[in-house]
């Protein structure tokens, strides 16, 4: 029967300052392919090139990636910066009806770091471009050396930075069997005011929004601040996340051949 089909949003990026191309983190496939067991489909995040109904009727679910580019501001009435550039309004024009799409036929999806971000602003939610400069949270950007520069080891990079409570009895705490957990950190952005169907289920130490899930969702609609994707094969925190997102891709692909052959 063959394992499902999860599609996997990809990212502008120019190489060598001249070829265009859709990019796609190989730790991102890996996580689905080797945890979620299913089969990774890399899809252009521009809608000139994506027709999210075509999509659909491909896939059994979806990963909204994180990525170097923010959501642009005017998606949630804020005056675009500078200083918080770069935006990536292909990718939002994509991800933000995708988004809303898949939840309103039950396909499962999972949101990462910009992903997370994206599912708030698809349900009407604010982001902050910059958390640290809220007064009282901590620096939740990735390690960097004393001259600046991003540190050269992945392991301190992608390393364990702070706690994230749980909501008690939430999906989360179910899939996880636990109410507090030790996550990575890698970004600027984040969760100001959260969307209409858009519930809060983790928080860090410093009160920023970790974890959600999308209210009234058909099936697996989470998803999460930290870069679950780096690591699922040995932490058991992101493993369980991706296992919970395979199972309801399966799920998905189980229903949809029911109602094929029933047709």
């Amino acid at each position: 029967m063959g394992r499902p089909v999860v599609g996997i949003i990809g990212n502008s990026h120019r190489i060598e300052n001249r070829f265009l191309v859709q990019a796609v983190g190989e730790r991102n496939m890996a996580a689905v392919a080797e945890v979620a067991n299913a089969l990774p489909l890399v899809f252009s995040g521009d809608p000139k090139l994506t027709d999210i109904r075509e999509l659909l009727d491909v896939v059994d679910g979806v990963v909204l990636t994180g990525a170097r580019a923010n959501v642009h501001p005017r998606h949630f009435n804020t005056e675009p910066n500078a200083k918080h550039e770069p935006y990536d309004e292909d990718r939002d024009a994509v991800a933000l009806p995708l988004v809303q799409a898949c939840v309103a036929e039950g396909v499962p999806i999972f949101g990462i770091c910009r992903g997370f971000q994206e599912m708030n602003v698809a349900y009407g939610g604010s982001l902050h471009p910059e958390i640290r400069e809220i007064p009282g949270r901590m620096n939740h950007r990735m390690p960097r050396l004393e001259n600046g520069e991003i540190h050269p080891d992945p392991t301190v990079v992608f390393a364990d930075r702070h706690e994230v409570t749980l909501t008690k009895d939430g999906d989360f705490a179910r899939i996880l069997g636990r109410d507090r957990i030790r996550v990575n950190s890698l970004h600027g952005q984040g969760i100001l005011d959260p969307g209409s169907r858009v519930l809060i289920e983790g928080t860090a130490e410093d009160s920023t929004v970790e974890a959600i899930r999308i209210e009234g969702a058909k099936a697996f609609a989470l998803g999460v601040q930290w870069h679950a994707e780096y690591d699922p094969q040995v932490n058991p925190i992101n493993r369980a996340l991706f296992e919970a997102f395979g199972e309801a891709v399966r799920a998905f692909r189980a229903g949809r051949r029911g109602m094929r052959g029933a047709a």
